[in-house]
């Protein structure tokens, strides 16, 4: 047994509707029932006697229990009688039954009766809005029935871009696919509302940008199409709990008073689609655009009311531990002074939980005076600024609590932590690691958060360092949270060091491997949009990438490049922006590969944060290499030059990375303008600082750089060329090669297929379109048991228009046989002419692919 249920809107009958023509395809016969309200237990019966009639081709089935008086004794001696007699028939029967949660309450009882006492011929699914997996709760515990919810039937992320992209191509974008998918929540009919307003318009992006304001389709529907239909107690209801974000029966009770509250709340969900179950028990909320045409329905409630409703609210969460819900809920309803001490209490452990953007939101509510009279909120605040683009901000905090008297060591040390998280976040690795190292070796406290977080400083420490293998041990010696437990942020942070090591190292598989779960549980635990979640992705986009996995990367960095401008850590931000532009690039796109490398350089300029100038302009160096074009590489590396001779604020770890940087940039250049005794110096230069540093995909690249330009200057780098290959394959780095120079990539993949080692070796990939394929629609009759083989073989026949002679030499049988399948044919379908045999083939699903039906006459 299968049971869907779920609200209206969540493709139910769409899902049956697959089904049965997968049912079909593997020759199971399908009868199909929609019920309503009018469907007592005799009326019920009656429609699964003729279900199996039509979907078996059975025109005599149940003849004897809808004449005789077995029906009429009972609902119950009916469904058995049809039971024995299915038993006894030779029918692998699918029965689907749609909209079951119409039926009466004595209809219902027949149809689970039904469900417990089904034949082994019999497979039965069941669609409802709700109400039906009670019923059958035995039989899930028994495992014989699946109950398939609402959250099932969403549409996931990586499903949302396949049905986009299978509509609109590449006219739509990862980002507009990523910000539908979150306008939606994955809401099937939501998801084809927007798709049929995105065909409407002439630019698909732009429908998606104004989906999210006031007008649009999807608000259409929720105001004219559903919630405004309701009734005026349900609207009245909806309204007053959609104040709040999550809602529970006893809240929505506290905040309405009345009684039924949680009967009201349950059928609301049951036959509504606006609500969203949450993963515990009996919390959900309502969906977003829904909640948003409520709230402002909300808004035009009276001041007094709309201030009680707040009250009600803060004092219910109070009461019940979610003190920053209730923070917010009592600073709406003006009373500010318990709003700012209930947000004193728990706006630090937000900060330990990793809820930035709410403390932030706090942060502009509370003024200098506010944050003075409340340390501990300023501490929650320090930390909030030094993990965004506001370090110097972050500072600015820190010196007013050092500036606190009698502060002890373990204040004095957490102030230590946030100062050097600012200057990472601020990409002064010199200074980060100045500010860390008087407590390396002796952290004076005993909290294990606090204890996470020193080990992901030493962890960042050997990064900056080059010594990228130190992250893991440090790691090893944490405290143990367990990761998968709630709250555990800075926990997360530590697999995000791991992932970070290893992509420093060129590990892309072992980095994906540590990755794939840490994103995993940072989405879950905290969103997609989370800072860490962001950054996690990041990582993780530029591991899958490497191994040539193009669409994942996009996906995963898909509405995220906003977050991680204003909250990523330097590295995130350059790896998204590099791996979104060799993306662009790998697929052809010059143009916007360029235009995602200029938009890094803005950022870096934005934030202060110089290398990612130096980065975004060595990219763009290294794509217009691949052209030859060495005016626009000369000019580009001067830039360069210019910015690292001009900063004097750095030290010497900052600028090892960047000088790097700047000696990969010129050996481009000089690749550009085909100097490759100049190449040569230039790697020369690069090789040992990436030596130095341990980057292990920029030593495999410089490796194939070396052997291309000694092959260009007459000397042999076949032996160096190989191991370069080799080492790739050994790492998983599939687009090192590629991404190097296209002429040094085909040159590797001629060497790989004139070797006869080339299966061992690393394959070079290439950009290539599958052929599109043109295929003609003939007559098919589907494998069923419901026609026998020389019945389907007719079927086919009178579907080309073929004639009965035609048909018997076709065949090879007499006239005479063919005349008495096809009887037989007009039998099993209840029809009385070719036509509609075919006609009613189609219908059933027996036969498809006719487009040509034979005219009345044949």
């Amino acid at each position: 047994m299968i049971v869907v249920q779920a609200p209206a809107g969540f493709g139910k009958t769409s899902l049956l509707a697959q089904w049965r023509r997968e049912y079909l395809t593997q020759g199971a016969a399908v009868a199909w029932l929609s019920v309503d309200g009018r469907d007592d237990p005799y009326r019920f019966l009656q429609g699964l006697v003729h279900a199996v009639r039509v979907g078996a081709a059975r025109p005599a089935f149940g003849r004897v229990l809808l004449e005789g008086a077995t029906a009429a004794v009972g609902e119950l001696e009916g469904m058995t009688a049809w039971l024995a007699e299915l038993a006894m028939s030779a029918l692998d029967l699918v029965l689907f039954i749609d909209e079951a949660d119409s039926l009466p309450e004595a209809s219902l009882a027949a149809l689970a009766y039904l469900m417990h006492n089904a034949p082994r011929n019999l497979r039965i699914v069941v669609a409802a809005r709700g109400g039906v997996d009670s019923a059958v709760a035995d039989l899930g515990s028994y495992g014989q029935c699946v109950v398939l919810g609402p959250e099932i039937l969403r549409f996931r992320f990586d499903e949302t871009i396949a049905l986009i992209r299978n509509r609109f191509g590449a006219r739509v974008d990862a980002d507009t696919c990523a910000r539908l998918h979150e306008l939606t929540e994955g809401w099937p009919l939501g998801l084809q509302l927007a798709l049929s307003a995105m065909e409407r318009g002439s630019d698909p992006s732009s429908v998606v940008n104004s989906l999210s304001t006031s007008a649009g389709d999807l608000r259409d529907y929720f105001v004219d199409g559903l919630i405004s239909k309701l009734p005026a107690e349900d609207l009245a209801f909806l309204t007053r709990i959609a104040v709040v974000d999550r809602l529970h029966p006893d809240l929505c009770q506290a905040l309405t008073g009345l009684e039924q509250a949680q009967e009201l709340l349950s059928r609301l969900m049951r036959e509504t689609p606006i609500f969203v179950a949450g993963e515990n028990g009996a919390w959900s909320r309502l969906h977003m655009l829904a909640r948003d045409v409520l709230r402002a329905r909300f808004a035009l409630l009276p001041d007094k009311e709309r201030a009680e409703l707040h009250g009600r609210a803060m004092q219910w969460l109070a009461e019940h531990g979610m003190v920053e819900e209730a923070a917010r809920h009592a600073y709406a309803a003006g009373e500010y002074h318990v709003a700012y001490d209930l947000a004193e209490r728990c706006l630090y452990d937000a900060v330990r939980q990793g809820q930035q953007v709410a403390v932030l939101e706090w942060l502009e509510r509370l003024s200098e005076r506010d944050l003075e009279q409340r340390p501990r909120l300023r501490l929650a605040a320090a930390w909030v600024l030094a993990r965004s683009e506001r370090h110097r901000e972050a500072e600015q905090q820190v010196e007013r609590l050092l500036a606190t008297p009698n502060i002890d060591d373990e204040l004095r040390y957490e102030c230590a932590l946030i100062m050097s998280a600012a200057a990472y976040f601020g990409d002064d690795t010199d200074r980060f690691v100045e500010l860390f190292e008087p407590w390396a070796n002796s952290p004076p406290t005993r909290d294990p958060w606090l204890l996470q977080i020193h080990a992901n400083r030493l962890s960042g420490c050997a990064i900056v360092r080059g010594d990228a293998a130190q992250v893991r041990r440090h790691q090893q010696f944490a405290p143990s949270f367990g990761i998968d437990k709630p709250g555990n942020y800075v926990a997360r942070w530590g697999g995000f060091m791991v992932g970070l090591s290893y992509l420093v190292e060129g590990q892309h598989r072992l980095a994906e491997e540590a990755l794939r779960p840490a994103l995993a549980g940072a989405e879950l635990e905290l969103g997609r949009r989370n800072p860490l979640s962001c950054m996690l992705a990041s990582l993780l986009a530029a591991a899958v990438y490497e191994r040539d996995q193009l669409d994942e990367a996009a996906a995963l960095l898909a509405n995220r490049l906003d977050v991680l401008e204003r909250t990523g850590t330097p590295e995130t931000v350059m790896y998204a922006y590099r791996t979104a532009a060799r993306v662009a690039a790998a697929q052809g796109v010059e143009h916007r590969a360029l235009d995602l490398l200029e938009a890094m350089y803005t950022t870096g300029v934005a934030r202060g944060l110089p290398k990612l100038c130096v980065i975004s302009l060595a990219e763009q160096i290294r794509i217009h290499a691949w052209r030859f074009r060495s005016e626009t590489c000369r000019a580009l590396a001067q830039r360069i030059d210019e910015i690292v001779e001009n900063d004097t604020a750095h030290g010497p770890l900052w600028r090892r990375m960047v000088t790097f940087f700047q000696s990969l940039a010129h050996a481009y250049v000089a690749v550009s303008a085909q100097n490759w005794r100049g190449a040569l110096e230039a790697l020369a230069v690069a090789a040992p600082q990436a030596d130095a540093m341990k980057l292990g995909r920029y030593r495999i690249c410089i490796m194939a750089l070396r052997a291309f330009a000694l092959d260009h200057v007459g000397e042999d780098g076949v032996a160096l060329i190989r191991e370069a290959m080799n080492l790739a394959q050994t790492f998983g780095l599939a687009r090192t090669l590629a991404d190097a120079h296209p002429s040094l990539a085909d040159w590797a993949r001629r060497m790989a297929e004139e070797s006869e080692e080339g299966g061992g070796v690393v394959q070079i990939p290439r950009v290539a379109r599958p052929p599109v394929e043109h295929r003609v629609s003939a007559p098919r009759a589907l494998p069923s048991m419901v026609l026998t083989p020389r019945e389907r073989d007719l079927l086919e026949q009178l579907a080309r228009n073929l004639s009965n002679k035609e048909i018997a030499m076709a065949m090879s049988v007499s006239e005479e046989t063919v005349k008495w399948h096809l009887k037989n044919l007009f039998g099993k379908l209840d029809v009385g002419s070719r036509k509609q045999v075919v006609r009613r083939a189609q219908l059933l699903g027996f036969l498809e692919g006719a487009e040509y039906m034979p005219s009345p006459s044949r």
